[in-house]
């Protein structure tokens, strides 16, 4: 038995060690808690050091009013009440531009206080950090607001969408700090700060004891995904009725919602 639980330490271990900011797992346990390295994030990304984060959530889940939600990877909010969406995409068709629509809206709806006047809405920021140049210019950033079309003058609703270039290697603050978010290793980053983080996570004992107790969570959370999507294919084929589909894959209302959820958002 304990020739069993060392070697599933070992293995948890050794792929700990091959993770990088490019695993949304991953990258949600580097930001849980660290203000520090979501300012610093955030600050080469807009390029602002007066970005001052008070807030950081990973993994925040969301509503609408009719009850429809997404989990947010990194959520954040600074000193001037504005919100900040920070997620890792690493298949295209996860950050397609209804996917950014939907984040900022349920962001929107998460935000707003009943019966508040809709000037008072904070301004927002929905970040794909992608794996790919999704767009295929070349570009470390790219940015979308909202213009009035016959004047071409921004529309002014302060909400943002930016998608970052995981591909880009130029020599400058993005270049670099898509470079850190490749790397398996503290030491062959660029960022003091985003190395010590890693190094905590994947050197230091008490935070190499955090990340295998999260990654035995994780691999409960991936044996539940893969039944789940699953059992939305069957659903969106339409072999199967939900009742039918309830039951074979022993789905509670809740997983069952999720899953439509999911297909409508996608299609």
């Amino acid at each position: 038995m304990v020739i069993k639980d060392l070697t599933k330490k070992q293995r948890m271990i050794a792929r700990l060690q091959e993770f990088t900011l490019m695993d949304d797992d991953f990258m949600s346990r580097f930001f849980e808690n660290d203000k520090d390295c979501t300012q610093y994030v955030l600050q080469t990304i807009l390029n602002n050091k007066k970005i001052k984060v008070i807030d950081t959530v990973v993994q925040k889940v969301v509503k609408s009013l009719e009850g429809r939600s997404v989990r947010l990877d990194v959520y954040a909010k600074d000193n001037k009440g504005k919100f900040y969406d920070i997620e890792i995409q690493r298949a295209d068709k996860g950050a397609v531009a209804k996917r950014a629509r939907y984040n900022s809206a349920l962001m929107d709806a998460d935000i707003t206080v009943p019966g508040e006047d809709a000037k008072n809405l904070p301004e927002s920021y929905v970040i794909f950090i992608t794996e790919n140049d999704i767009f295929g210019k070349g570009l470390p950033l790219y940015h979308i607001n909202r213009i009035v079309e016959e004047c071409n003058v921004p529309f002014g609703d302060e909400n943002h969408i930016i998608y970052v270039n995981g591909k880009y290697e130029g020599n400058d603050p993005i270049g670099d700090l898509m470079h850190d978010f490749h790397c398996k290793k503290a030491d062959d980053m660029k960022s003091k700060l985003l190395a010590e983080r890693t190094r905590y996570l994947k050197e230091n004992e008490m935070g190499v004891k955090h990340m295998c107790r999260i990654m035995e969570e994780m691999a409960k959370e991936e044996r539940l995904e893969e039944r789940l999507e699953m059992a939305a294919k069957i659903l969106e084929s339409g072999k199967m009725t939900e009742e039918e589909l309830s039951a074979m894959f022993k789905l509670t209302a809740k997983q069952m919602q999720a899953i439509k959820e999911k297909i409508a958002v996608l299609a």
